[in-house]
């Protein structure tokens, strides 16, 4: 990767976007390993051959595969702390839940239940907290510590068991569900629902002139699987990088 070149051009590039035009399912021998363990957790050798395979199959996969490379396998520990930075992250820029979040984790050390519960709603509210947030920041600590849900087993349940534990809480919907899947459990097989960045990305891949819709998107995302958490990190790491990439052209 080249730092501080101009964003690729794409206003030449025409992706075909006709029914039948790229295999509605890509088999290869990965995607047999894939479908072997449904819930088999997704480390930076299968994203690198998934990347490969998907850049092999389709036209826009291959554009930021040869531009940008394989994407970050973007991993984060299981369990309390990630769901509630994952609920920061619900419609904010990911800096601002950061920030929050790591001046939470300075005030409590260890960002647990037990620690959230500790805080009255001033102090959140300080440190970053909406006042729905705070709601569920409180209810997803309850819930671990009354054991209404328990966040160590989701790693050994199948994907729609996970996500309907999950949106059983109260302010987790399904892109909180399916970020903490692909992200803290490295499911294979994930496309978020409603990421608006997936939707940018796609249509400046393809030159549409509207970004598709949610539902749109996902069954656009079908033709994808069983990779569609590479999928998802590859229009994420093209979405980043030419984000970063027209930062540093206006600095030069």
């Amino acid at each position: 990767m080249v730092f501080g070149r101009k964003p690729f051009d794409l206003s030449n590039l025409h992706v075909p976007r006709q029914p039948g035009t790229y295999p509605e399912r890509v088999g290869t021998k990965l995607e047999r390993m894939v479908s072997k363990d449904h819930h088999k957790s997704l480390n930076a050798r299968t994203l690198a051959a998934a990347c490969r395979t998907l850049a092999a199959a389709d036209p826009i996969f291959g554009t930021v595969h040869t531009i940008y490379g394989t994407p970050p396998l973007w991993d984060r520990p299981a369990g309390f702390a990630t769901v509630l930075q994952i609920i920061l992250e619900q419609q904010v820029s990911l800096a601002s839940a950061k920030a929050c979040f790591d001046k939470l984790a300075v005030h409590l050390g260890e960002v647990t239940p037990d620690g959230v519960l500790s805080l009255d709603d001033a102090r959140l509210k300080s440190i970053g907290f909406s006042r729905q947030k705070t709601v569920y920041a409180r209810h997803l600590s309850e819930a671990v510590l009354e054991r209404r849900i328990d966040l160590d087993s989701l790693q050994h349940l199948p994907d729609a068991e996970v996500k309907a534990e999950l949106v059983g809480l109260k302010g987790i919907g399904e892109w909180t569900s399916d970020i903490y899947l692909l992200m803290a459990l490295l499911r294979p097989d994930v496309m978020p629902k409603g990421d608006i960045a997936l939707h940018a990305a796609y249509q400046k891949l393809t030159g549409s002139d509207a970004r598709p819709r949610s539902d749109e998107f996902l069954a656009i995302a079908e033709r994808w699987k069983p990779f569609r958490s590479a999928a998802a990190r590859m229009l994420w790491h093209f979405y980043l990088s030419e984000r970063r990439d027209r930062k540093i052209s206006a600095k030069t």
